[in-house]
């Protein structure tokens, strides 16, 4: 069993910079495929942005071509989360926040085992609202 909580949400303007957390426990994250998906009213649930790690020190990140250059995700090995950079934040960000587990996979070896859809994510968080005024 995997539980996950995600922190950091808020309200932010245009252009401005938040900094999401996913604190995972019940496995290591480097025994995990995680992601975060975003879900703004009305519309479906989407993918973000994926990361896994090699078992050591490197990680494999993937994410949408509408977040790209402006998010970044990285692992925190020694506090065993998921942080999510995202920087020069747009109106059309806003939405809630979901961090995701894959326990399946284990260690991967390359952004190929990286994981874009909802159905290979096993464990989900609670959400978090980001808000971005323009």
């Amino acid at each position: 069993q995997v539980q996950l909580v995600e922190s950091g949400g808020g309200l932010v303007q245009a252009g401005g910079s938040l900094r999401l957390s996913c604190a995972a426990s019940g496995r290591s994250l480097r025994r995990l495929n995680m992601g975060w998906f975003r879900q703004a009213p009305g519309k479906e649930r989407e993918f973000v942005a994926a990361i896994c790690s090699s078992g050591g020190r490197t990680y494999y990140a993937d994410y949408a071509d509408s977040v790209k250059g402006r998010l970044t995700i990285s692992g925190d090995n020694a506090k065993n989360t998921v942080n999510l950079q995202m920087n020069n934040l747009k109106s059309e960000d806003t939405a809630v926040y979901y961090c995701a587990a894959d326990p399946s996979s284990g260690y991967c070896s390359g952004t190929y085992a990286l994981h874009r859809e909802i159905y290979q994510y096993d464990y989900w968080g609670q959400g978090t609202q980001v808000t971005v005024s323009s």
